[in-house]
């Protein structure tokens, strides 16, 4: 069956770049692009016309939340506060739980992937928070995401999330890591026998990947059978590092090294590599303020970075600078890392902290954010086929609306949609020439019941804070409102 989509503007690709077509048309069949331009004549099965919308490639979340949103709660606190967001030293010993039963953690999932098909991804990398788990994630949760992504039709890079470690607070109140390196043995287990499954499914939406937790909580023969696994599989490996000065410290005080170093000491430093965040290198003002090579050896390993513009930004850092990276010829991709799993507000906001960053408006660069979301979330992925429009391509394609009077009036589209709308814009997303949402909805999907259904499991996710807090403190302490609320 032959589609063809039509839009006031289309992102399309020639000779390497995107490039923007107006009153123009995509036209697929099967899963590929036929055809990208002005004029086509040829007969088609079904026209879509989406009138005054970009249509442009689907985009790429490789830090995609999968999970109930966390940091509308833990973005504010502050230091004594903090310590309430993660787990004791006793309820590591001696009272680990899961807060939710496996139903709960596949309706969690079936919720959160809903918001990516409504925010207009179409390729995503799972994030999801340990916290309120009893370890980590099993081969079982992972197994059942992968049948309700496929369900949606998204295309997801996908893996148990493991580790032999966690970040606890002591008894004196104090940060640390306590490790139980068997879970982390038996969580690269399940890992390796989740790529298994995948290659059975035989599903080109569902991809198998290693997804190891955090640098720190990962013993360093965890470390380093990672790397052998990735190697000896060709898989790649997401792990978040470089992201805080925490994790810099404890590193260096376990092994003498920086997290950089580490990753490449462990074999884990190439191509096949991703890096959430990579905000903490040498360059970092809360470092050394200064380029002293971390740039050039990230780019020359070929591994990729996922930015999390907006995450960061909520968090209180950034990364400085997304044009001093580009420049050094580091790949960079994007990624949400937490709700919203907006691209969009993330490129908004990096490219204005870009230009606070450089004290100059010229430094925003808007086409090589677009580009990240897009292009550089393929080339991570080592998929040249995904991420622009172009004859031979995966048909993997949104449309973000642009008519409505608050969009404001249009110059550049992209720069109408980033400084004046946002992903909720999006009116159609196709994956491999499946439409999996158009005009704001998703076939055999409630959204009523899922809004319900997710604050629902969200208040049970707060009120689970408690018991893991070393001090015990009610869910309304550690989270306290923005105004005192005047009772009945």
């Amino acid at each position: 069956m032959r589609t063809k989509v039509t839009a006031r503007y289309v992102l399309g690709h020639h000779n390497g770049h995107h490039v923007l077509l107006e009153n123009a048309c995509v036209v697929y069949s099967g899963h590929t692009i036929d055809f990208v331009g002005h004029d086509f004549t040829g007969p088609v099965d079904e026209e879509r016309h989406m009138g005054d919308a970009l249509l442009m490639p689907g985009l790429i979340d490789l830090d995609a939340l999968t999970d109930i949103d966390h940091l509308i709660l833990d973005s504010w606190a502050g230091a004594e506060q903090a310590k309430g967001h993660q787990w004791s030293e006793d309820y590591f010993r001696n009272r680990r739980t899961d807060v939710f039963t496996a139903g709960e953690r596949q309706q969690i999932r079936e919720y959160a992937l809903i918001q990516l098909v409504l925010h207009g991804i179409t390729t995503y990398m799972p994030i999801a928070s340990e916290v309120h788990s009893e370890w980590a994630e099993s081969f079982e949760e992972l197994a059942g995401m992968a049948e309700t992504s496929r369900r949606l039709g998204l295309r997801g890079y996908l893996g148990p999330a493991y580790r032999s470690g966690v970040n606890v607070v002591l008894d004196d109140g104090s940060r640390s890591v306590m490790f139980d390196d068997d879970r982390g043995r038996e969580g690269l287990a399940d890992a390796l026998r989740f790529i298994d499954h995948a290659n059975e499914l035989n599903d080109p939406l569902v991809n198998g990947v290693l997804l190891p937790c955090r640098i720190e909580t990962l013993d360093i023969e965890l470390l380093k059978a990672t790397a052998a696994a990735s190697s000896e599989r060709d898989v790649l490996v997401r792990l978040h590092s470089l992201q805080g000065l925490v994790e810099r410290q404890l590193i260096q005080d376990w092994h003498g090294v920086t997290p950089l170093e580490l990753l490449d000491q462990v074999g884990l430093l190439n191509e096949r590599l991703l890096i959430p965040h990579a905000t903490y290198t040498d360059r970092n003002p809360a470092v050394h303020g200064e380029d002293r090579g971390d740039l050039a050896q990230l780019a020359d390993s070929g591994a990729s970075i996922i930015h999390c513009p907006l995450t960061s930004m909520r968090y209180g850092s950034t990364l400085d600078s997304f044009n001093a990276y580009k420049s050094a010829g580091i790949n960079i991709s994007l990624g949400t890392d937490s709700f919203p799993p907006d691209l969009i507000r993330g490129i908004d906001a990096g490219v204005q902290l870009a230009k606070i960053l450089a004290g100059s408006n010229d430094a925003g660069d808007v086409a090589g954010y677009f580009d990240a979301a897009t292009l550089g979330g393929a080339h991570a992925l080592r998929r040249p086929d995904l991420g622009r429009l172009e004859p031979g391509a995966q048909a993997d394609l949104v449309a973000f609306s642009l008519e409505d009077i608050r969009d404001g009036v249009h110059d550049d589209p992209l720069r109408t949609l980033l400084l004046n709308g946002t992903a909720r814009q999006a009116v159609l997303s196709v994956v491999a020439g499946r439409t999996i949402k158009v005009d704001g909805t998703i076939e055999g999907v409630d959204l009523a019941f899922w809004r319900s259904k997710g604050q629902e499991l969200f208040d049970r996710m707060r009120g689970a804070y408690s018991s893991r807090d070393f001090g015990n403190r009610p869910a309304d302490e550690l989270f306290p409102p923005v105004y005192a609320r005047l009772e009945r």
